[in-house]
């Protein structure tokens, strides 16, 4: 069953939730891995999408995502900043763009930005657009269709917003947005000519069945680019005592949506420096071909030159 869906995908079609749940629930780990690894070849080559982010607006945030560090409705002991400084933010952008990372984004905290502040971070974008070489994106909310046009005018092309996890469950784990107010936000920054970048946390109480679900309604979007996070529970969040999902389980998951999203970068996104070197390795080969590199918003990435030197191991190519 298995080689007749990898061959279904490398011929173009689409498969099914259901099939995509087959391909998840598949006996041999390592079979199923080396067919994803196929389908990801055949679709992007041996390259590998790397990006890079700031958290420029920190803390503070009145949603209620209960696997967020940044939540003002959960005690963390997270920074809390209104801003990254332009300086800080021009030399971090320079270090990843010196490093050959790709892609830069900003990401803040909060519902939205606001008209004064997005004003403050299109002009932030600009000088990154003079003196970097960077392919730049951005992660700010729930915005609007004029709030987007300005982000693009000042030379954004991508827009980040997370689906986080299936319809079916994001209700258990956020109340005051929806997956509706998320989707919506996507289709306005295609709208406005940005490629988008969606995906979500694994890890989080979410079936298999979900995982498929998410990976589904991601196609159905039409995103570019599925950041895969893995949830690290952090302590004063309603996750904090969540047992972490297996290796194995998270390689299944990886696997699933190379064979739901063949053609799309999946994006090793936060968590990933809990795996094991071997488990890494696996997954880098069974399906994942884009890496956010460097620190992540409240938690430690990799570093930039390990990372580097593994994938050089692995055969891997820098996009």
């Amino acid at each position: 069953m298995l080689k007749e869906l990898k061959e279904k995908v490398l011929s173009g079609e689409e498969i099914s939730p259901e099939e995509g749940l087959q391909v998840a629930q598949w006996p041999d780990v390592d079979e199923l891995c080396d067919a994803a690894g196929e389908i990801c070849r055949a679709f992007c080559g041996n390259r590998v999408d790397t990006c890079s982010i700031i958290n420029a607006r920190s803390g503070c945030c009145g949603e209620d995502c209960k696997w967020c560090a940044q939540s003002a409705h959960f005690k963390t002991g997270v920074d809390e900043y209104e801003m990254a400084g332009i300086d800080e933010t021009l030399e971090l952008a320079r270090y990843n763009d010196s490093r050959g990372i790709r892609r830069f984004s900003l990401v803040t905290s909060g519902r939205k930005v606001g008209q004064r502040d997005m004003e403050h971070f299109c002009n932030m974008y600009k000088r990154l657009g003079e003196e970097t070489r960077l392919h730049l994106c951005a992660s700010m909310g729930l915005l609007d269709e004029h709030e987007l046009k300005m982000l693009r005018e000042a030379g954004v092309e991508r827009y980040h917003c997370n689906l986080e996890t299936a319809p079916s469950y994001f209700g258990k784990l956020c109340t005051t947005h929806t997956i509706a107010d998320k989707v919506k936000t996507l289709q306005l920054a295609k709208s406005v000519g940005m490629t988008v970048c969606s995906g979500g946390i694994i890890g989080m109480g979410e079936s298999m069945e979900q995982r498929v679900e998410l990976a589904a309604t991601l196609r159905s979007i039409g995103v570019d680019s599925v950041p895969i996070n893995i949830l690290i529970p952090i302590q004063g969040t309603p996750l904090q005592d969540l047992p972490p999902i297996s290796e194995e389980e998270i390689a299944r998951s990886v696997a699933m949506f190379r064979f739901m999203l063949p053609d799309k970068f999946l994006r090793f996104a936060g968590g990933r420096a809990r795996l094991s070197t071997e488990a890494e390795c696996r997954i880098l080969t069974g399906g994942m071909n884009g890496v956010l590199m460097g620190d992540m918003l409240t938690t430690i990435g990799n570093r930039i030159d390990e990372d580097r030197k593994l994938f050089s191991s692995l055969g891997l190519e820098l996009a």
